[in-house]
């Protein structure tokens, strides 16, 4: 009699709870929509890219000129007028740029085949050793086209036409500089009518406050990073430009423009100006110890910046840890090209301001910070410096 309760018992033990298989269902379901909206977002940014790169370059900007537009404002300039003379000052500061960069960087691509024997002439002694590699991929490439059946014929298809190319490239590039310049007057221009409209969204007053705060202290640390870094990226470009030049160095100012550009791609960007500032020297002097002094100084000038100028005057906080970086470069480049890539940082800190303001979000914030050890009472202590300001 005493074993019936127990194998009750028993069986009531080991019966499912209906309430924790709904809640794992409902937790698979969930994670299967964040997956299928993941993927379908980054198949509308991929297709639908002529329409979203210039838009967010368009925010980028307005929140880049938010600040100087702010301190207009508090000494009587209105924010139509302000926006205005701003777009129409980087106009004048693209269209100048574009200008004086134009003629040589198009000899240098016109001379892009000279500049590649120079160099190869140059770089003979020390490609000696890789002499054998080659002409051994040469004998295998050669081995493979002669093992194909002779009745196959390679058939190639011819390109289309370039002038037409080149001029469907330059009315899509001068459609979304358009596009990219008057969305940003219009965003300037708003002033406050962008906060007002989130606040509006929210019933209670306390998720208004807590909204407004929110979307006032990310688009003043946004602000803050976008225009205090493309300052930095511009006096470093100057910097490099002037000490080329006193080296000698051909198209200085190509080279310092290249540089502010360039290191909009943290790691990536000084390696690419160092390599192409090296290959240009080796061509231009006749001493190679001379030539490494070009490069040796674009280094210097890239370590200074990199670990004095902008941490001290950016701050820690919003530090990115270099895998993330290197992340967001490789998708944002294959997303979007070239632009997408310079785009990659800055979207990357837009997204960990965002997820410092939310607790659910914490964790994603977590991952993208850059981690810096403190030693407190003998113990070391990871300070993710997630504290607003």
């Amino acid at each position: 009699m005493k074993a019936e309760p127990i194998a009750s018992g028993a069986s009531v033990a080991e019966s499912p709870d209906p309430r924790a298989d709904a809640w794992a269902d409902m937790h698979l379901m969930r994670s299967l929509v964040i997956g299928m909206f993941i993927l379908m977002t980054t198949a509308a940014l991929y297709l639908a890219r002529a329409f979203f790169m210039p838009v967010v370059l368009a925010f980028l900007l307005a929140l880049m000129l938010t600040p100087i537009v702010r301190f207009l404002r508090k000494r009587g300039i209105p924010e139509v007028v302000s926006a205005t003379l701003l777009v129409l000052f980087s106009i004048f500061v693209f269209v100048s740029a574009g200008y004086l960069l134009s003629g040589p960087v198009i000899d240098l691509i016109n001379n892009s085949y000279s500049i590649g024997q120079q160099l190869t002439e140059r770089l003979a002694p020390f490609k000696r050793p890789l002499e054998r590699v080659m002409d051994l991929s040469h004998q295998l490439e050669a081995l493979t086209e002669t093992s194909q059946e002779p009745g196959v014929q390679r058939v190639s298809v011819a390109p289309s036409g370039m002038l037409s190319t080149a001029a469907s490239n330059i009315i899509e590039a001068g459609t979304s500089i358009t596009i990219v310049f008057v969305l940003s007057l219009f965003l300037l221009a708003s002033g406050t009518l962008f906060y007002e409209k989130i606040v509006q969204s929210f019933t209670s007053l306390t998720k208004k406050k807590r909204a407004l705060r929110v979307v006032y202290d990310v688009e003043r640390e946004i602000s803050h990073y976008l225009l205090t870094v493309s300052v930095i990226n511009a006096g470093l470009g100057t910097v490099i430009g002037l000490g080329l030049w006193g080296l000698g160095m051909p198209n200085p100012l190509v080279w310092g423009a290249t540089a502010a550009l360039l290191n909009f791609l943290p790691y990536v960007g000084a390696l690419m100006t160092v390599l192409l500032v090296a290959a240009i020297a080796l061509i231009s002097f006749d001493s190679i110890s001379y030539a490494l002094l070009a490069p040796a100084f674009v280094v210097l000038c890239d370590i200074v910046e990199g670990q004095f100028v902008t941490p001290t005057i950016v701050g820690r906080r919003l530090e990115i840890n270099a895998v993330a970086i290197f992340i967001a470069i490789a998708f944002w480049s294959w997303l979007w090209g070239f632009v997408g890539a310079l785009m990659a940082v800055p979207l990357l800190v837009v997204i960990k301001v965002f997820c410092d303001h939310f607790e659910s979000l914490t964790p994603v914030g977590n991952f993208l910070a850059a981690q810096h050890t403190a030693v407190v009472d003998d113990e070391p202590v990871e300070n993710n410096h997630q504290s607003a300001p």
